[in-house]
């Protein structure tokens, strides 16, 4: 039982590794695991079948068909190896060292060898012969075919052929299966190539695009960090110099005694006070969400990555119709949850519900990407344990609903969907940042006041 609960829990973490890649991600290992495989099947298939008439003979060929295995199957496992650094050379992002094409090569023209001499002794028919011939450049030319340019690589595999044919003829193998031999080199080698060149080069599209878009989101984060400082700039600049100016003045007045200075003081005051207030007024819309630009944004990233979204009553009394604080509240829903859909999971469609129920709008969230471990533990649904108490997603968003009076429910609803469900009363006419500037604007007039008592 130990040995098979470690077998299960070894697949479980595959599978959770595989669900946890992005769908590039699993593109490309999918793409990779391919072209490690390729060379396997071919082994196992046409080089292997043909070498059915040798081990029925004497032991020459029986030990020629055996080696030939054995080197083939050791250019299969350093084709493997070789392929990943053949994918980083074709993408720019290292050179491939050459040291490691030597090895197989020298296995290539061993295997070049056993072939001729399996022909010279009659260990392979002649149709069998076609096959072994296809199979024989197939693993070294896999990796290969990303490493140079492919007219380099044609010329090459042609002159490859050339000789093989010609080592071929030599042993006495018929015109005729020298001309099906001599087709089956260029078959093979052009199967590689429009099999390997074309996902290699849409692997590299697909990755540029997503280093695209990570640029553009990092350039869109610089700018808005641009925006505010201009404008904390444009609110605080102007203030503060005036406030620095009137201090200057209030000092050199109390230094000459005169009773003017107390009233500039004042004045320095009322700036400070104001230049508070418009700082927290920008702060605030900054750090505001706005629903029907968080809905718009949301349907449109997961139409991006190929998920079927559908927004139900934005139109209605539970969307624009809304307060500003609660529509505020839920677009922080809709921008977290829509994160969560693309971040877990692999859905394929998501649904965004507004309604008025009993005088609170609802706002659910419900997409078909739920995880096994979501079911399992029910990740914040009811009666399990929060969702996302480890961060400060959903946890943040179960405070921000909370200060209106309302609630955030997450958690796998039947087999396959998963609902984010928040409630907002309508009548909250406050935000959570208001009440947050209104106890801390309290907090400093007791300070204040404990501070005259003093004195």
């Amino acid at each position: 039982m130990k040995e098979l609960d470690e077998v299960i829990g070894r697949v479980r973490g595959w599978r959770r590794g595989w669900t946890e890649r992005t769908k590039l991600q699993r593109i490309d290992l999918y793409t990779r695991l391919t072209l490690c495989a390729l060379p396997w099947v071919f082994l196992v298939t046409w080089g292997l079948l043909p070498l059915g008439k040798a081990f029925g003979q004497g032991p020459l060929p029986v030990s020629l068909a055996a080696a030939f295995l054995a080197v083939n199957a050791a250019q299969c496992v350093l084709s493997n190896r070789n392929v990943d650094p053949a994918f980083a050379h074709y993408r720019g992002m290292g050179p491939f060292p050459l040291r490691r094409l030597r090895l197989p090569a020298v296995l290539l023209a061993v295997l070049t060898g056993l072939l001729v001499a399996l022909a010279a002794v009659g260990g392979v028919e002649d149709a069998g012969l076609s096959l072994l011939v296809l199979d024989l450049p197939l693993a070294f030319v896999t990796p290969y075919v990303l490493l140079v340019p492919v007219r380099t690589y044609l010329l090459r595999c042609a002159a490859c052929a050339v000789a093989v044919v010609a080592l071929l003829a030599a042993v006495g193998v018929p015109g005729r299966t020298l001309f099906g031999s001599a087709v089956s080199l260029l078959v093979g080698t052009v199967l590689v190539l429009v099999s390997t060149r074309p996902s290699a080069w849409s692997l590299s599209v697909m990755w540029q695009a997503e280093e695209a878009r990570d640029m553009q989101a990092r350039l869109a984060v610089a700018e808005e960090r641009l925006r505010f400082g201009r404008d904390m700039h444009d609110v605080l600049g102007r203030n503060l110099a005036v406030i620095a100016l009137k201090s200057e003045l209030a000092v050199e007045l109390a230094q000459r005694g005169n009773a003017t200075a107390v009233d500039q003081m004042v004045e320095v005051q009322r700036i400070a006070r104001a230049s508070q207030q418009e700082v927290r007024d920008v702060v605030r819309g900054y750090r505001e969400a706005d629903l029907p630009t968080e809905l718009l944004g949301a349907k449109g990233v997961l139409e991006a990555a190929g998920i079927t979204c559908t927004v139900e009553g934005a139109e209605g009394p539970a969307g624009i119709g809304a307060p500003p604080a609660v529509q505020a509240a839920l677009g922080w829903v809709v921008r977290e949850a829509a994160t969560n859909v693309l971040r877990h999971g692999d859905p394929r469609m998501c649904v965004i519900r507004l309604r008025t129920v009993a005088g609170s709008v609802v706002l659910e969230v419900e997409n078909d990407g739920v995880a096994e471990d979501d079911r399992v533990v029910g990740n914040g649904g009811p009666g399990a344990a929060p969702a996302g108490e480890g961060g400060s997603g959903l946890a943040g968003l179960r405070e921000r609903l909370a200060a209106l009076g309302g609630s955030l429910e997450a958690g796998a609803a039947g087999d396959s969907l998963f609902r984010v469900t928040a409630t907002v009363p309508l009548t909250a006419p406050r935000n959570r940042s208001d009440a947050l500037h209104d106890r801390s604007d309290a907090a400093a007039r007791d300070g204040r006041s404990a501070s005259s008592d003093e004195r």
